[in-house]
């Protein structure tokens, strides 16, 4: 394929799904509440949780945010979130990440109770999820790159998909989405050998890896669909792992940075909020 590569405008699909959201959250009874646990002082985790309390809060929901100290112990984290778990007024419930060292994540989200894990990081849901339940809470990310794939009009079935990360939040719950919608997966990571020829080989290439410009157009199938996850700063500029430029003639569809799958984690993350509320309304 030649020519340039039509854009996924991630911030134009997630204003969209704002927009439905707000007269959504208009309708009901009471504002969703999102809370969202913070420990500590790092700088980026509060900007991020700035940008989620303003997103929510032009749909509508109603987003509390929980600051908890730098030093605070294992067993105290376990009852605040315990607290909220039991808590009627609190529809979602998310631990801002990266926690202080002395913290292990894993049993705070195994203990959220999985109707207000709206993050969708518990076992509890990553098994609905991969048991192809519709009670399955997707994590954020994977489900705003579902969307974008969707947004292109392309059939997914029968696409062999190659994922560059096997993180938690991203590469695994990915993979088992697209294989939810009969693609065949392949994922890659940092101990994978001649990494390039698999990737030159995929119909849908997600790139969630944390290498600036990484992914050049050697890597790229002609034609293909680009997602790109990563967020880095390379020479005082904002990029993902992708060399967008390079690609941009070689790919079918793209994803820019930034304005791709950021804007795009931020909606699902309140349309879970949502979902979540009308869930438990039902109860």
């Amino acid at each position: 394929m030649t020519g340039s590569a039509e854009i996924i405008d991630g911030k134009a699909l997630a204003a969209a799904i704002r927009k439905d959201l707000s007269v959504k959250v208009a309708a009901c009874v009471r504002a969703p509440v999102l809370a969202v646990v913070m420990t500590g002082n790092n700088e980026s985790s509060r900007i991020y949780v700035r940008n989620k309390q303003r997103a929510a809060s032009e749909v509508g929901i109603d987003c509390r945010v929980f600051e908890l100290p730098e030093g605070i112990s294992q067993a105290e984290l376990e009852k605040q979130v315990a607290a909220l778990n039991r808590n009627p007024e609190i529809d979602g419930i998310i631990i801002q990440q990266p926690l202080p060292v002395q913290i292990d994540v894993l049993p705070l989200l195994e203990l959220i109770v999985p109707e207000k894990d709206v993050d969708g990081f518990s076992p509890f849901n990553l098994g609905l999820l991969m048991s192809r339940s519709p009670r399955a809470v997707v994590a954020a990310t994977p489900k705003g790159i579902l969307r974008m794939l969707q947004s292109t009009g392309v059939e997914l079935g029968g696409k062999h998909a190659v994922i560059i990360g096997r993180s938690n939040i991203v590469g695994k719950p990915l993979a088992q989405l697209l294989l939810n919608q009969d693609c065949t997966v392949t994922v890659t990571h940092s101990r994978t050998h001649n990494l390039r020829l698999l990737t030159a080989e995929a119909d849908i290439l997600v790139a969630a890896c944390g290498c600036p410009e990484m992914v050049g157009a050697d890597w790229v199938k002609a034609g293909a669909l680009v997602i790109d996850v990563g967020i880095n700063r390379l020479d005082g500029r904002l990029c993902g792992d992708v060399n967008f430029e390079d690609v941009l003639s070689k790919a079918s569809f793209i994803s820019p940075v930034p304005g791709g799958v950021g804007p795009m984690t931020v909606a699902m993350l309140l349309e879970n909020t949502y979902e979540a509320f009308v869930r438990r309304q039902g109860e």
